[in-house]
Protein backbone atom coordinates (compact mmCIF):
# COMPACT_ATOMS: atom_id res chain seq x y z
CA UNK A 1 0.00 0.00 0.00
CA UNK A 2 1.17 3.31 -0.55
CA UNK A 3 1.86 6.18 1.87
CA UNK A 4 -1.41 8.25 2.42
CA UNK A 5 -0.31 11.89 3.60
CA UNK A 6 -1.78 14.59 1.59
CA UNK A 7 -4.91 14.09 -0.65
CA UNK A 8 -5.26 17.29 -2.19
CA UNK A 9 -7.14 18.27 -5.67
CA UNK A 10 -10.86 19.11 -6.41
CA UNK A 11 -13.89 18.19 -4.74
CA UNK A 12 -16.87 16.04 -5.69
CA UNK A 13 -20.42 16.66 -4.18
CA UNK A 14 -22.60 13.20 -3.67
CA UNK A 15 -25.75 14.89 -1.42
CA UNK A 16 -26.92 12.03 -0.29
CA UNK A 17 -27.00 10.28 3.45
CA UNK A 18 -27.27 6.79 4.61
CA UNK A 19 -25.46 5.47 0.72
CA UNK A 20 -25.11 1.71 1.51
CA UNK A 21 -22.24 -0.57 -0.12
CA UNK A 22 -24.56 -2.61 -2.72
CA UNK A 23 -25.59 1.22 -3.58
CA UNK A 24 -21.54 1.71 -4.13
CA UNK A 25 -20.79 -1.39 -5.99
CA UNK A 26 -24.20 -3.57 -6.83
CA UNK A 27 -23.58 -7.04 -6.17
CA UNK A 28 -23.63 -8.49 -9.83
CA UNK A 29 -20.19 -7.10 -9.96
CA UNK A 30 -18.82 -9.19 -6.99
CA UNK A 31 -17.55 -11.94 -8.77
CA UNK A 32 -13.97 -10.78 -9.39
CA UNK A 33 -10.78 -11.13 -6.72
CA UNK A 34 -8.81 -8.56 -7.76
CA UNK A 35 -8.72 -5.34 -6.27
CA UNK A 36 -8.83 -3.68 -9.53
CA UNK A 37 -11.19 -3.40 -12.55
CA UNK A 38 -14.19 -2.00 -10.02
CA UNK A 39 -14.14 2.21 -11.14
CA UNK A 40 -16.61 1.22 -13.81
CA UNK A 41 -18.99 -0.51 -11.72
CA UNK A 42 -19.10 2.58 -8.92
CA UNK A 43 -22.96 4.02 -8.38
CA UNK A 44 -23.80 1.86 -11.67
CA UNK A 45 -27.49 1.90 -10.92
CA UNK A 46 -27.07 5.76 -10.53
CA UNK A 47 -24.65 6.42 -12.78
CA UNK A 48 -27.56 5.72 -15.29
CA UNK A 49 -29.76 8.55 -14.23
CA UNK A 50 -29.67 11.74 -16.36
CA UNK A 51 -28.39 14.27 -13.86
CA UNK A 52 -26.60 12.18 -11.32
CA UNK A 53 -23.81 14.18 -9.84
CA UNK A 54 -20.68 12.53 -10.45
CA UNK A 55 -21.85 13.07 -13.87
CA UNK A 56 -20.51 16.14 -13.97
CA UNK A 57 -17.84 16.93 -16.28
CA UNK A 58 -16.04 18.97 -13.41
CA UNK A 59 -15.99 16.25 -11.23
CA UNK A 60 -14.18 13.27 -13.30
CA UNK A 61 -10.88 14.55 -11.65
CA UNK A 62 -11.74 14.99 -8.10
CA UNK A 63 -9.75 13.16 -5.79
CA UNK A 64 -12.04 13.54 -2.65
CA UNK A 65 -15.31 12.34 -2.35
CA UNK A 66 -17.89 14.88 -0.05
CA UNK A 67 -21.06 13.04 1.15
CA UNK A 68 -23.74 12.96 3.39
CA UNK A 69 -23.61 10.98 6.68
CA UNK A 70 -23.42 7.33 7.32
CA UNK A 71 -21.72 6.79 4.08
CA UNK A 72 -20.87 2.84 3.34
CA UNK A 73 -23.36 1.54 5.54
CA UNK A 74 -25.09 -2.03 4.68
CA UNK A 75 -22.68 -4.93 4.63
CA UNK A 76 -19.11 -5.24 4.92
CA UNK A 77 -17.96 -4.99 1.04
CA UNK A 78 -14.52 -4.77 0.61
CA UNK A 79 -15.32 -3.75 -3.15
CA UNK A 80 -16.78 -0.81 -1.95
CA UNK A 81 -13.18 0.82 -1.00
CA UNK A 82 -11.84 -1.05 -4.07
CA UNK A 83 -14.46 1.11 -6.42
CA UNK A 84 -14.30 4.29 -5.35
CA UNK A 85 -10.50 3.85 -5.06
CA UNK A 86 -10.62 2.33 -9.02
CA UNK A 87 -12.46 5.49 -9.94
CA UNK A 88 -10.04 7.31 -8.68
CA UNK A 89 -10.81 8.76 -5.05
CA UNK A 90 -8.01 8.87 -2.26
CA UNK A 91 -10.14 10.47 0.46
CA UNK A 92 -13.91 10.35 1.44
CA UNK A 93 -15.15 13.26 3.44
CA UNK A 94 -18.80 13.44 5.37
CA UNK A 95 -20.27 13.76 8.72
CA UNK A 96 -20.33 9.83 9.75
CA UNK A 97 -19.43 6.20 8.28
CA UNK A 98 -20.36 3.11 8.90
CA UNK A 99 -17.41 0.98 10.88
CA UNK A 100 -17.05 -1.32 8.95
CA UNK A 101 -16.77 -0.05 5.71
CA UNK A 102 -14.29 2.87 7.54
CA UNK A 103 -12.02 0.00 8.56
CA UNK A 104 -12.10 -1.64 5.15
CA UNK A 105 -11.19 1.83 3.23
CA UNK A 106 -8.25 2.44 6.07
CA UNK A 107 -6.86 -1.45 4.98
CA UNK A 108 -6.73 -0.21 1.12
CA UNK A 109 -5.18 3.29 1.71
CA UNK A 110 -8.58 4.98 1.01
CA UNK A 111 -8.85 8.13 3.60
CA UNK A 112 -12.42 8.79 5.31
CA UNK A 113 -12.33 11.80 7.34
CA UNK A 114 -15.15 13.00 9.59
CA UNK A 115 -15.95 16.04 9.53
CA UNK A 116 -19.13 17.92 11.63
CA UNK A 117 -22.13 19.16 9.45
CA UNK A 118 -20.71 22.70 8.52
CA UNK A 119 -17.51 22.43 6.95
CA UNK A 120 -18.95 19.17 5.01
CA UNK A 121 -21.70 21.66 3.70
CA UNK A 122 -19.11 23.57 2.72
CA UNK A 123 -17.04 21.01 1.10
CA UNK A 124 -20.48 20.15 -1.14
CA UNK A 125 -21.67 23.51 -1.83
CA UNK A 126 -18.32 24.48 -2.95
CA UNK A 127 -17.83 21.89 -5.01
CA UNK A 128 -15.33 21.10 -7.48
CA UNK A 129 -13.48 23.76 -5.48
CA UNK A 130 -10.32 21.83 -4.32
CA UNK A 131 -9.65 21.18 -0.71
CA UNK A 132 -6.38 19.67 0.71
CA UNK A 133 -6.44 16.46 3.54
CA UNK A 134 -3.63 16.52 5.36
CA UNK A 135 -3.17 13.25 7.83
CA UNK A 136 0.10 14.13 9.77
CA UNK A 137 -1.79 17.55 10.85
CA UNK A 138 -4.91 16.12 11.02
CA UNK A 139 -6.14 19.12 9.18
CA UNK A 140 -8.66 19.81 6.20
CA UNK A 141 -7.87 22.99 4.21
CA UNK A 142 -11.36 24.10 2.64
CA UNK A 143 -12.12 25.96 -0.36
CA UNK A 144 -12.52 28.95 2.11
CA UNK A 145 -9.35 28.89 3.25
CA UNK A 146 -10.11 27.59 6.46
CA UNK A 147 -8.33 24.83 7.89
CA UNK A 148 -10.25 22.78 10.53
CA UNK A 149 -9.11 19.89 12.28
CA UNK A 150 -10.59 16.31 12.33
CA UNK A 151 -9.89 13.10 14.73
CA UNK A 152 -8.25 10.40 13.66
CA UNK A 153 -7.01 6.97 15.19
CA UNK A 154 -3.69 6.88 15.84
CA UNK A 155 -2.75 3.86 14.76
CA UNK A 156 -4.51 3.77 11.96
CA UNK A 157 -2.98 7.16 11.45
CA UNK A 158 0.72 5.67 11.25
CA UNK A 159 -0.37 2.66 9.38
CA UNK A 160 -1.32 5.04 6.44
CA UNK A 161 1.25 7.25 6.71
CA UNK A 162 3.77 4.77 6.61
CA UNK A 163 1.74 2.56 3.79
CA UNK A 164 1.71 -0.24 6.14
CA UNK A 165 -1.11 -2.98 5.56
CA UNK A 166 -1.81 -6.29 6.96
CA UNK A 167 1.25 -7.85 5.42
CA UNK A 168 3.51 -5.17 6.06
CA UNK A 169 2.89 -5.35 9.33
CA UNK A 170 3.31 -9.27 9.30
CA UNK A 171 6.34 -8.66 7.55
CA UNK A 172 7.67 -6.51 10.64
CA UNK A 173 7.34 -9.33 12.80
CA UNK A 174 9.29 -11.67 10.80
CA UNK A 175 12.61 -12.27 13.41
CA UNK A 176 10.18 -13.02 15.86
CA UNK A 177 8.24 -15.53 13.94
CA UNK A 178 11.29 -16.90 12.68
CA UNK A 179 12.28 -17.19 16.55
CA UNK A 180 9.41 -19.25 17.17
CA UNK A 181 9.02 -21.16 14.51
CA UNK A 182 12.60 -22.42 15.65
CA UNK A 183 12.24 -22.75 19.25
CA UNK A 184 8.98 -24.44 18.88
CA UNK A 185 8.22 -28.01 20.09
CA UNK A 186 7.85 -30.09 17.22
CA UNK A 187 5.81 -33.81 17.92
CA UNK A 188 5.46 -36.58 15.35
CA UNK A 189 8.34 -37.29 12.72
CA UNK A 190 10.56 -34.74 10.84
CA UNK A 191 9.49 -34.56 7.68
CA UNK A 192 12.64 -33.87 6.12
CA UNK A 193 14.44 -36.56 7.39
CA UNK A 194 12.02 -39.12 6.03
CA UNK A 195 12.67 -41.22 2.33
Amino acid sequence: MNPVRVVSGPVAALDRASVDTDQIIPKQFLKRIERTGFGEFLFYDWMQEPGFPLLRPEFREASILATGRNFGCGSSREHAPWALQDFGFQAIVAESFADIFSVNCGKVGLLTVTLPPADVRELLDSAPAPATIDLAAQTVLLPSGRSVEFPFDAGLRERLLNGWDDIALTEQLEPEIARYEAERERSGPDVLTLG
